[in-house]
């Protein structure tokens, strides 16, 4: 039996406290807004239930505990990994990035080996990897764009030889918002014996993820795009993988034995969760796919592809503005004004009280690519509405009286 997709419009601006009246947020992609029951769950942690995790043998410590690996259970159910001991507590997607590159690749890849990336990557996606590369001798490859911005995998296959070892990609570019088929893209890795590292930080939000059905090695996120808190992140990674890989950081709670001799370490995941954890930003995660989840993936998809399409018909008219991207792009609508540098853009809009990201999105080698030293960007959250595209219409329309 087919289920069909609630597609009603999502009402949902009253939950979110820091958007006032009036204002437009539509920089969702850099960091999104906190619902109230995010925020109660962080006030809570801090206020009435806190303790440290894993080392008080009094009681509101070992609470504290159950609540902090409850959150690492909810995490694997989010990702659909196969054991909550593959979910790594991170700071965040660069965190979880630097990890699998300094403690796998540094210590798996060789001289001549090779790791293969896309024009479209985040930084935090590109420099990581060159750092490995120059330290061991490795070599960083580029898989080139289609013609209407994705990565382009017909390309990738032509490129892909035994001597790459890891393929890291975006599963939804922060630029341009298009998808990759992360599961043809895994599969095309696995074919020549690489690994696949997946970016999920724009995806996560918007589409629903399962680690064994996408055929990933490496996947991770950030906290703080998915209406959590900052500080707090996800790497999730196959337990062999897992395994095989060395800690970055050393200090408490990630060692088996210490003595002036030698120092064995704890499985994973303690082994990469050195010191005293962000506590209370993985309570407010859990709270934060909670909510997520209460809404329903399909449900946020849907809202913002409709928002997307909107804003790309209405800014076509527009015979001043350049689109960037897929017409189908997930929840992101990058773009230019003839004449006008996007911080001019960013800055007048705001003056419209409509915030958008103006800059280079750390994609510098992507605004290289494009032609332009930046873009102006316009996400989308689930407290997003039409009222919110008319705004930035309007701001636009100032912006082109102002320039001429």
């Amino acid at each position: 039996m087919t289920v069909a997709l609630d597609t009603r419009p999502l009402d949902l601006l009253a939950d979110f406290p820091a958007i006032p009246d009036g204002w437009a947020y539509l920089d969702t992609a850099a960091t999104a807004q906190k619902p109230q029951s995010v925020i109660d769950a962080i006030t809570r942690g801090y206020d009435t239930t806190y303790a440290t995790v894993h080392r008080g043998v009094y009681q509101r410590s070992a609470d504290m505990t159950l609540a902090y690996e409850a959150a690492r259970r909810r995490v694997a159910t989010f990702l659909k990994a196969p054991s909550p001991d593959e979910v790594v507590f991170v700071r965040g997607a660069t965190e979880g990035i630097n990890l699998i590159a300094q403690g796998w690749a540094a210590h798996h890849l060789k001289s001549g080996d090779r790791i293969l990336l896309s024009a479209l990557e985040h930084h935090s996606n590109i420099v990581p990897w060159q750092m490995v590369a120059e330290r061991i001798g490795a070599h960083v490859d580029v898989v080139p764009l289609t013609n209407d911005h994705r990565i382009d995998l017909d390309a990738m296959e032509a490129m892909l030889t035994p001597q790459h070892k890891l393929v890291a990609l975006a599963h939804v570019s922060n630029v341009l918002g298009s998808a990759l088929d992360a599961r043809r893209a895994a599969d095309l890795a696995h074919g020549v014996g690489a690994k696949l590292l997946l970016d999920g930080c724009q995806a996560v939000p918007r589409i629903a993820v399962d680690v064994q059905a996408l055929d990933c090695d490496f996947y991770v996120f950030s906290g703080h795009k998915l209406y959590g808190p900052t500080g707090i992140g996800v790497l999730w990674g196959r337990g062999e993988l897992l395994e095989a890989t060395m800690p970055v950081q050393g200090g408490g709670a990630m060692i088996d034995r210490v003595t002036f001799e030698k120092t064995t370490y704890a499985p994973p995941p303690a082994r990469f969760e050195a010191g005293t954890p962000h506590i209370v930003g993985v309570l407010g995660l859990h709270a934060a796919i909670d909510y997520v989840d209460t809404i329903g993936l399909d449900r946020i998809h849907a809202h913002e592809t409709a928002l997307v399409a909107k804003t790309r018909d209405a800014l076509s008219s527009l015979n001043s503005i350049r689109l960037f991207g897929p017409e189908d792009a997930a929840g992101i609508v990058s773009f230019a004004v003839e004449g006008v540098h996007p911080h001019d853009v960013g800055t007048i809009l705001d003056e419209e009280r409509v915030a958008i990201r103006a800059g280079h999105h750390c994609a510098q080698p992507l605004m290289d690519l494009l032609g332009v030293s930046a873009t102006a960007r316009a996400s989308f959250g689930v407290y997003n509405d039409e009222n919110d595209i008319d705004r930035l219409v309007a701001g636009l329309e100032r912006v082109r009286k102002i320039f001429g």
